[in-house]
């Protein structure tokens, strides 16, 4: 879970990348970190309300969303 502080934290990191001074190798790692964090909690988020999404055909009928086959 993703909290407000991880947030703060990610943005301060963003913003001091892009000072002069740039970002140590220690926040460097940090910020990697906690932005696979977000990314999989943003994933699983957007999985969760598409597992709970239907589609109505022209006939009316609701079918579930299918997820897309590999090739």
């Amino acid at each position: 879970m993703v909290t407000e502080s991880m947030i703060r934290r990610i943005n301060e990191l963003a913003k001091k990348s892009k000072t002069p001074e740039g970002l140590t190798e220690a926040e460097k790692l940090e910020q990697a970190e906690l932005r696979g964090i977000y990314i999989k909690a943003w994933k699983e988020s957007l999985t969760s309300q598409l597992d709970n999404t239907y589609i109505l055909d022209e006939k009316g009928n609701k079918r579930k969303v299918q997820k897309k086959k590999k090739q």
